[in-house]
């Protein structure tokens, strides 16, 4: 359908034979709703007059019939009315409402957009500043059914709608290390901010989820509104919406999120979680940052190139203790450098001393196989730390609770189930020589964040509680009683509002 061009008043010179006649239809159909709504005003003032004086009972004072909203009325008073950051949007439309019904309902979507705003303090936003004042005004008035009325709460509710949108997704967030800007959040404009609501399946579930942040957001925000909640569990869930608000809404169609504090991966698909395991992260000593990366390829039959501090702690220590038997049995190889051209080194010339005193650094790495540290795969997000996911031949760690042993790294419980997912088939398993690269079709984005609140699933719709998580990096600077799990839904605090 062609989109509607917007009102306006062309030169003299340049109206067309026919326009005059269309504009005057126009404005001739404008006038008569306008007349036919006072004539309805004055006629219901009349009748209730009547009915007060005794002359006729009360039940017959209601006028003969109330003012009429079309939807074309209202449609053309959007085309006059709306301001310039809304045009092409509505334009798009054909100047068709988005928070109206075609009957001129004022759908669900625009009363929680208003809850929300008006309690945007606990995105740490200031609510006078989101405009929310003019859309309050407009839904006092929502008996008024004239298109003048019903246009007005239309382009109040956009106003309110983008600026919260805006304002969210530009509001204080953790520090993450992102590789590429394209995986930071982006803050929307106004029309794409609109177009994103126009593009939800459902309008409604869209804002009562706030669909344009990420799907953790809105359950543990809820979490605030909570009565019970504790000062110190409060400010955990504020750090924790922090940390939420440097994860993109929809990164990807497919995309991956570690969560270090819970020490769990999740596989998400087009905004929901499809599959889940348990990892291993990095102990307090050498925690796993937050950051953010594309996963681009795995290496089959990897080598476990041993971190600097490892080979003095422990293979120089266990080398001093058992001799270079220890090299043989673990299958360890010393290499004269970091460069891919490096060659092997006879263990024998090694100052194991001055090594295991830290005076001198040396490249130890563990063949593939066996029981080498990496397993089977690692898969690589290349970035300046060093940090990947890999396979794990200590499966038993997996079963703790407590899963801080790594050097940062991230192991996973099921590397397998893992790469089927990531490649869409499963990788080989028996390959010759080391190192064999296989690349992703297409890279995938991997976030890994932290989060000492989480809210989980209780079973029935829209319910869930805030699971409070130990703190083991020590990054909420909190000082926690028992960990309490405040049980709540959508429903229930909407209705405490």
């Amino acid at each position: 359908m062609k989109a509607r061009r917007p009102c306006s008043r062309p030169a003299a010179t340049t109206v067309p034979e026919n326009a005059a006649d269309t504009v005057a239809n126009a404005i001739a159909q404008k006038a008569k709703l306008r007349a036919r709504w006072r004539l309805n005003l004055l006629a219901g003032s009349i009748a209730f007059a009547v009915a007060a004086s005794g002359i006729l009972p009360l039940a017959a004072a209601a006028p003969a019939e109330r003012p009429v909203t079309t939807r074309s009325a209202v449609n053309a008073e959007l085309a006059e009315r709306a301001p310039e950051e809304f045009r092409e949007f509505y334009a798009a439309r054909n100047w068709s409402p988005l928070w109206l019904t075609d009957t001129g309902t004022v759908r669900p979507a625009v009363f929680a957009l208003l809850r929300d705003a008006e309690d945007a303090h606990l995105d740490g936003l200031r609510p006078g500043t989101l405009k929310t004042r003019d859309l309050r005004r407009a839904l006092d008035r929502v008996g008024d059914r004239t298109p003048a009325s019903r246009a007005r709460l239309e382009l109040a509710a956009s106003r309110v709608y983008a600026a919260y949108v805006s304002a969210v997704r530009a509001a204080a967030r953790a520090p993450m290390l992102y590789e590429s800007a394209a995986l930071t959040p982006v803050v929307p404009a106004t029309g794409a901010a609109l177009q994103e609501a126009e593009r939800a399946p459902s309008l409604d579930h869209h804002v009562a989820d706030m669909g344009w942040m990420h799907p953790l957001y809105a359950p543990l925000r809820r979490a605030l509104l909570q009565p019970d909640l504790g000062e110190a569990e409060r400010r955990i869930v504020e750090m924790n919406l922090e940390r939420i608000r440097a994860l993109p809404a929809w990164p990807a169609d497919r995309y991956v999120l570690v969560d270090a504090a819970g020490q769990r991966l999740w596989m998400y698909e087009k905004g929901r979680p499809v599959d889940s395991m348990r990892v291993v992260v990095g102990k307090t000593a050498e925690p796993t940052p937050m950051m953010a990366g594309y996963l681009r390829f795995a290496i089959l039959n990897p080598y476990w190139n041993v971190p600097v501090d490892l080979a003095a702690s422990r293979i120089a220590r266990n080398v001093l203790d058992h001799g270079q038997s220890y090299l043989k049995a673990g299958r360890y190889q010393v290499l004269s450098g970091w460069d891919d051209d490096a060659t092997v080194v006879n263990p024998a010339k090694v100052d194991w001393h001055a090594v295991a005193e830290g005076r001198q650094e040396i490249r130890v790495r563990q063949l593939p196989g066996g029981t080498n540290f990496m397993g089977r795969v690692k898969f690589m997000f290349p970035n300046t730390l060093g940090i990947y996911l890999h396979d794990t031949p200590d499966k038993d760690l997996m079963q703790k609770d407590d899963r801080t042993f790594s050097s940062g790294c991230v192991r996973l419980e099921d590397a397998s189930r893992f790469g089927r997912w990531l490649f869409g088939k499963p990788l080989p398993r028996k390959v010759a020589g080391a190192e064999k690269r296989v690349e992703l079709p297409k890279p995938v984005p991997v976030y890994i964040t932290y989060l000492t609140a989480f809210p989980e699933s209780t079973g029935p719709a829209n319910e869930s509680a805030i699971a409070f998580r130990s703190d083991p990096y020590g990054r909420d600077g909190v000082s926690r009683a028992v960990p309490s799990v405040p049980a709540f839904s959508r429903d229930a605090v909407a209705a405490m509002r």
